[in-house]
């Protein structure tokens, strides 16, 4: 087996031989810092996910495991997100009721499916593909589910009677119905923790603020009689291991989940990458994609045997251990192991937790996810691009998260194929595109002509593009020109519709009594052009490097040509490329 396939399975070989005393020591420290900050997340993304609070840290210690083993960052942090728990929700609870005792079974298999999905992406090397879903899909789909995230808790907030897994408008519906029935015990708690979280952020950054507003919330709770006031808590945490769990492998159940696995996959797999070049481009290691598709995928699948829900990179936890003085992924080992003496040792930790400070920490959540600055920079640079944000956006409210991910990336693609679709055709002057391009002089005292038209094509010649050009090219002809020089050193790349469209304007122009001329084209699309079929088409096609070439072989060869500012190149011009006139 070469190195290559050996680094390729066992990733961790690449950081191994740099662990020593110094290493192990920081890593210890980042790892403490990332068990303090996971242990009020995990519990929190759990009951976003509709889940028991421990589901979230079982998936804080063995998806975060597997993946940094697996993956080629030594910082990033994997295991339970808030827009992942909010998908995984939103897929399971749309196929069973969240009170279901499929429930659970049913998300231990999306995770595994995902998992399935990520690791194939991964093992294809297609991990270029989250390059095809836009950023501002991304930030649409994410300001749509920290509303549903804050939405979801209101009820727990505002102590209401609300059956969980409602769709957006029912819940806020309801809301507004009950809101006179809310009860003030409930609301205070909720209160006092969300204002501890802001002030400790605000005034002592460096404090695990989540973990001190639930300390000052559970006390609150604790010195009112939370039991008598109506107040609920999160409940204990079983004392034992990730027990062992195995996904549904009935054919309808995974017919029924495939899709959402699916989604679950790509939003998985966009916040890992993302976050892990973000870091990395502070750090220096080299992140390979593909390799990141098979850490979060195996990381999914192994969870899934474990009672883990679906993870993915966490960007707090990630940003923590990097400036905490993580130096290997050994960091995410401690902090999966400090979580996981914490439950062994301390299981009654969240008997005391009361549930509405726990949905403050989640509104805290969701609000972090909003980002106000990117989303006014997409709505103030780009009509199309604010277009697919508020599809993505309100799509996310309205439909199935799965399907307003899928209707964001196609609404994408269809606006950049509609872009790509219709390359330019803009008309050049002559001497400002030479002075530009080759270093020549501007043309003078020259005589202005009707029939010659010089257009640079601004696009690459394919399939899509085909109709545009020649409707352009047509128009052009039928003002009477005869005489077209492309200009194409924007063209990037031609396929077979774009070679034909070529040869068929060629010979539309012989028929005219003009002629077609190639300028400036890239050594790829040449190439292609140079294949025998073309060449043969093509045999009395005249290709030259420089605009000054096609100008000087026109005026040669006595061509009725009019520039379109009446220009005629000056004698004495460069020698012609290759003519096979």
């Amino acid at each position: 087996m070469s190195a290559h396939w050996l680094v390729r399975l066992l990733p961790c070989l690449t950081w191994l031989p740099d662990v020593g005393r110094r290493t192990l020591r920081a890593d210890l420290m980042a790892g403490l810092t990332g068990a303090v900050i996971v242990l009020p997340q995990g519990v929190a993304y759990a009951l976003i996910a509709g889940l028991p609070p421990q589901y979230g840290l079982y998936g804080a210690i063995v998806i975060a495991i597997v993946s940094a083993l697996f993956g080629s960052s030594r910082h990033l942090v994997s295991g339970p997100t808030a827009a992942l728990s909010i998908v995984v929700f939103s897929v399971v609870s749309g196929v069973v009721s969240p009170e279901s005792p499929e429930f659970i079974p049913y998300v231990i298999t999306v995770t595994l499916l995902a998992g399935i999905f990520q690791l194939g992406l991964g093992i294809a090397k297609l991990g270029g593909l989250v390059n095809f879903i836009s950023h501002t899909v991304v930030v649409g789909f994410t300001t749509g589910a920290a509303v549903l995230i804050a939405t979801s808790q209101l009820r727990h907030f505002f102590g209401l009677d609300i059956p969980s897994g409602q769709p957006f408008l029912t819940t806020i519906t309801m809301v507004v119905q009950q809101l006179p029935t809310m009860n003030p015990w409930v609301v205070l708690v909720g209160c006092v923790t969300l204002l501890t979280s802001l002030l400790v952020s605000r005034y002592r950054p460096a404090w695990p603020s989540m973990l001190v507003a639930m300390l000052v919330g559970s006390i609150l709770a604790w010195s009112i009689g939370g039991a008598e006031r109506g107040i609920t808590m999160v409940g204990a945490l079983p004392a034992s291991l990730p027990p062992f769990s195995m996904p549904v492998f009935s054919l309808d159940t995974l017919r029924m989940l495939a899709s959402g696995a699916l989604a679950v996959a790509i939003i998985g797999l966009i916040e890992a990458v993302s976050i892990g070049r973000a870091i990395s481009s502070r750090t220096g290691h080299r992140i390979d994609g593909n390799q990141e598709f098979i850490g979060q995928g195996l990381g999914n699948i192994v969870g899934s045997f474990f009672s883990c829900y679906a993870g993915s990179g966490s960007f707090t936890r990630s940003a923590a251990n990097y400036q905490a003085g993580a130096c290997t992924p050994l960091s995410v080992v401690f902090a999966a192991t400090l979580v996981l003496i914490t439950m062994m040792l301390a299981p009654g930790l969240t008997s005391h937790l009361p549930m509405p400070a726990m949905a403050a920490i989640v509104l805290l959540i969701a609000w972090k996810l909003v980002d106000i600055k990117q989303i006014r920079e997409v709505i103030i640079t780009s009509r199309s691009e604010a277009a697919i944000l508020a599809v993505t956006f309100s799509s996310t409210l309205i439909l199935a998260l799965e399907f307003a991910i899928y209707l964001g990336v196609l609404l994408s693609l269809g606006l950049y194929l509609k872009r790509t679709a219709r390359p330019p055709l803009v008309p050049v002057k002559p001497e400002l595109d030479m002075a530009h391009r080759s270093g020549g002089k501007p043309c003078k005292n020259c005589e202005q002509y009707d029939n010659l038209r010089i257009l640079r094509v601004d696009g690459s010649l394919f399939f899509g593009a085909v109709d545009h050009v020649r409707l352009s090219l047509d128009r052009h002809t039928e003002d009477g020109c005869r005489h077209i020089v492309l200009v194409g050193h924007g063209v990037n790349f031609i396929d077979y519709a774009g070679a034909e469209l070529l040869v068929e304007q060629d010979a539309r122009l012989r028929a005219l009594g003009g002629k077609l001329y190639f300028c400036s084209f890239k050594t790829a699309v040449l190439s292609f052009l140079h294949k025998p079929r073309y060449h043969e088409l093509l045999k009395e096609a005249e290709f030259f490097e420089s605009l000054e070439e096609v100008l000087e072989r026109i005026s040669n060869t006595q061509h009725s040509c009019a520039c379109q500012r009446g220009v005629r190149p000056s004698e004495g011009g460069t020698k012609l490329a290759r003519s096979n006139g």
